[in-house]
């Protein structure tokens, strides 16, 4: 259907503040964002911005789902780059797609993965959708894996090779819950170790944005996040690169 002109104004106005927001995030942080801030930059009063965003937590969402699909977008294209077969190589570059992002976007990252803004609450119809993207596709990257008969038995998430091990007490109604709604057959331990490396992967990735490894620890934090984008490889029972890695037992 054609945009009115009307429609096409307010889709540009709303992208501008959005790209604003984006630039007003790197410089003065989420705490502080500004509505008027926005709409002097906008070359608008005050009170012109409010038909387009009615408060600063508002603008906070934009800018959340706005990240989130930046993230998604990158890891997305990353993805596409990579035989959709090659499960181990899928996983390692939408680690890499996560920490790239995280690194070129250290604001907009630390917006989704750092500290709460105080006294907002992201508004869960408009962000989850948004929000899973990276995990989803982790998800079915393990799927697709487990489908074909590629994830190494005895190595996802059980190092005493007991694959059939139930999961611990009051995760087995979640996993349930999680497999019907995204339509999966992977068993809770697959489940259970790609949960753990989602978990560790942005763990890692936000140790390295937000500096808690100190400057003088490691001279090269990038052979640091390839060396444990290896381990949780292992740890979700993906074929190893060739060679395998240092942590790897003889």
């Amino acid at each position: 259907m054609t945009q009115t002109p009307r429609e096409r104004a307010r889709q540009q106005t709303m992208a501008d503040i959005v790209s604003i927001g984006r630039r007003h995030l790197d410089v003065h942080g989420a705490a502080g964002l500004s509505l008027r801030a926005v709409a002097r930059d906008l070359g608008v009063v005050s009170s012109a911005v409010y038909r387009y965003v009615k408060s600063r937590d508002e603008l906070l969402t934009l800018l959340v789902v706005d990240g989130y699909n930046a993230l998604g977008d990158a890891v997305d294209q990353a993805l596409a780059k990579v035989p959709a077969d090659d499960h181990g190589a899928q996983f390692r570059a939408l680690g890499r797609a996560v920490r790239d992002w995280a690194l070129a976007e250290p604001a907009r990252y630390g917006l989704l993965f750092g500290s709460p803004v105080p006294g907002y609450e992201a508004p869960a119809e408009q962000t989850t959708g948004p929000g899973t993207r990276v995990v989803v596709r982790l998800v079915r990257i393990l799927e697709s894996a487990h489908q074909g008969g590629k994830v190494e038995v005895g190595s996802a998430g059980n190092s005493d090779g007991d694959t059939q091990r139930p999961p611990a007490p009051g995760l087995a109604a979640d996993f349930s819950a999680i497999r019907e709604a995204m339509g999966l057959t992977v068993p809770d331990h697959v489940l259970a170790s790609g949960v753990l490396a989602w978990a560790a992967l942005f763990g890692t990735v936000s140790f390295e944005v937000f500096g808690q490894y100190g400057k003088a620890t490691f001279a090269d934090p990038g052979a640091l996040f390839e060396s444990h984008l290896e381990v949780l490889q292992g740890i979700v029972g993906l074929s190893q690169p060739q060679g395998n890695g240092w942590w790897s037992v003889p």
